[in-house]
């Protein structure tokens, strides 16, 4: 395997355990649309990561960039994006596949002191935001407290769900987030994970600048 896929490895291979592991009782699921609870705001306002702004880096999704995908945005200074291809392992390639959407893009936050990654995904469904976030939260079989709503990324309509999710390896539920939207050259799922709640807050700004500046590539 290439430098791009096995950067995509690990994430993966978790994704898969997270999957396996939803034949046991998942969570119950709050799938109302409504925003994002007070608690959840002032966490992030105590760990001094969402109440700021990302400065930001370069412009990726376009031709000529690390990952051309049907939308740009902007990534955070230090930020580093890289493609993810899936070669021609059939194994790796169901690894990088959730929901009708394929991983083809991960945003590296280690540079700029994170740990975590912004990750992209796309397909070729042409379904509401709505359906197509539903379609990716639906293999994350053991995510609870999962909340819905409408939202806009850039000018283009979208929808959001933030969630917590028990991977294989931790003793306690964390945070993490994505948005769906629809644009001519597909759907595109912009995902935010992070090694725990205190690391996903700490990215939330990165996450909200691709939010803001994002728009449908030419």
């Amino acid at each position: 395997m290439g430098q791009n896929v096995a950067r995509g490895i690990v994430p993966a291979v978790a994704l898969t355990v997270l999957v396996l592991a939803g034949c046991s009782t998942a969570p119950e699921r709050d799938t109302a649309d409504r925003a994002e609870p007070a608690g959840e705001t002032s966490g992030s306002a105590k760990a001094g990561a969402g109440s700021g702004s990302a400065a930001e880096g370069a412009v990726i999704g376009g031709a000529g960039t690390p990952c051309a995908l049907p939308v740009s945005f902007s990534t955070a200074a230090d930020w580093t994006a890289e493609k993810v291809t899936a070669g021609d392992d059939p194994a790796f390639a169901s690894l990088v596949r959730q929901g009708g959407v394929n991983l083809v893009c991960e945003i590296d936050a280690k540079p700029a002191g994170s740990v975590g990654y912004l990750r992209v995904w796309t397909g070729k469904g042409k379904g509401t935001p709505r359906e197509v976030l539903e379609g990716f939260m639906a293999d994350e079989k053991k995510a609870a407290s999962v909340r819905y709503r409408p939202t806009e990324a850039g000018e283009l309509a979208a929808a959001e769900v933030t969630y917590l999710i028990t991977g294989e390896f931790e003793s306690e539920p964390k945070k993490e987030r994505a948005l769906a939207v629809s644009t001519p050259g597909g759907s595109v799922v912009l995902h935010l994970g992070g090694l725990d709640t205190q690391e996903h807050e700490a990215m939330l700004p990165a996450y909200e600048l691709a939010k803001r500046t994002m728009a449908v590539t030419d």
